[in-house]
């Protein structure tokens, strides 16, 4: 069966190997595939959760802007004890971070953590986006 549907969000990045570390201990993804075309290197990042992954281009020519600061990539946590603790272990390694803290319902306990190209990750407890998503459709 072909995959149908949103399969995958890419980011440029300047260090392939650095982005998949980040990636690995601050999102809990791992490399699935590696791919090396001379002037570009990828790598494609799953949670092995959903047929979904971050794929990381690194080109000899890097041009990208990152997103930011509204536009990121969430991560849902198991709790906020989980939350405070990687956006701690952030601070001490000098990334620039925000949070954590309570949004209140909806967005619920959040911090950000910018990758080493400037990308913020989003690290969340309390959204519960795949209860929504399984919920039927609004008109």
């Amino acid at each position: 069966m072909p995959d149908l549907g949103l399969t995958h969000v890419a980011l440029s990045v300047r260090d392939l190997d650095a982005s998949v570390a980040f990636y690995g201990k601050y999102a809990g993804l791992d490399v699935l595939q590696r791919h090396d075309a001379g002037n570009a290197r990828s790598a494609w990042l799953s949670d092995h959760r959903r047929p979904f992954v971050l794929v990381l281009v690194e080109l000899a020519a890097h041009s990208d802007k990152p997103l930011g600061p509204l536009g990121h990539l969430g991560v849902a946590c198991a709790n906020r004890e989980a939350i405070d603790q990687l956006a701690a272990e952030a601070r001490r390694e000098g990334r620039p971070t925000r949070g954590p803290a309570d949004a209140g319902p909806v967005i619920g306990y959040v911090a950000r953590i910018d990758d080493p190209d400037g990308n913020s990750l989003e690290l969340s407890f309390g959204q519960e986006l795949g209860l929504t998503a399984a919920g039927p459709l609004l008109a």
